[in-house]
């Protein structure tokens, strides 16, 4: 259990937080997938398909997926004790309502265990320097001041529900077909013309493709 940082005899720092067994293992499968054995190697099977703890929608079972979000959590918590002094800087409360937070947030606290396994300060130190502070600055300019009072809804929902309708979405369509179709064809040539993509809409709540746009 994480120590109540506000409590008078609380350290001043705390180490960053280490993932549960269900990550852990991920981690090793995927190195071992790298640095492994053959035979290792040959064991683990198609590395395509191992879950990657930094790109959270490939880790599909569902006590890992749990550990996972119990990791970032912490991290999130740690980060915003150990390097925030301005609020400017603190991931907000509702950080897993803003997908583009959960995207790179995953991919920092993966950057910060692999500094902190290093055997020297040189990984930690370039997480200093460029990594940590460009996270920031694109938090800043994403988020703005939406959430400071508490999460707010999706300002760009409406402009994404208009991308993905059934006009504009055929709109784009078309200019696909329009492109295709003035590629040279080659001399003698019988092979046909590939079919438009199925471009699918989405339901903006669940992000599940709902329906396909109709082939011409």
């Amino acid at each position: 259990m994480t120590t109540n940082p506000h409590h008078a005899e609380a350290p001043l720092l705390y180490p960053f937080p280490a993932p549960g067994a269900s990550v852990r293992i991920a981690f090793r499968e995927l190195h071992l997938a790298l640095n492994g054995s053959p035979e290792q190697r040959q064991k683990l099977g198609n590395p395509t398909t191992l879950p990657r703890p930094w790109e959270p929608a490939s880790c599909t079972n569902a006590s890992l997926r749990m550990e996972l979000w119990a990791w970032l959590e912490e991290g999130v918590v740690w980060l915003n004790h150990d390097y925030s002094w301005d609020v400017t800087a603190m991931i907000p409360t509702c950080w897993p309502s803003h997908p583009h937070l959960v995207h790179e947030i995953a991919v920092l606290a993966d950057q910060r265990r692999r500094a902190g396994l290093a055997l020297s300060s040189d990984a930690l130190e370039e997480w200093h320097r460029y990594t940590l502070p460009a996270f920031l600055e694109r938090m800043r300019g994403r988020t703005k001041a939406h959430c400071e009072e508490g999460h707010q809804g999706w300002p760009g929902r409406g402009r994404h529900g208009q991308h993905i309708s059934q006009r504009d979405t055929e709109a784009r369509a078309n200019l696909y077909d329009r492109d295709v179709g003035a590629l040279p064809r080659p001399r003698n040539s019988t092979v046909p013309r590939p079919s438009r993509p199925r471009l699918g809409l989405v339901d903006l709540d669940t992000g599940e493709i709902t329906a396909g746009a109709p082939d011409d």
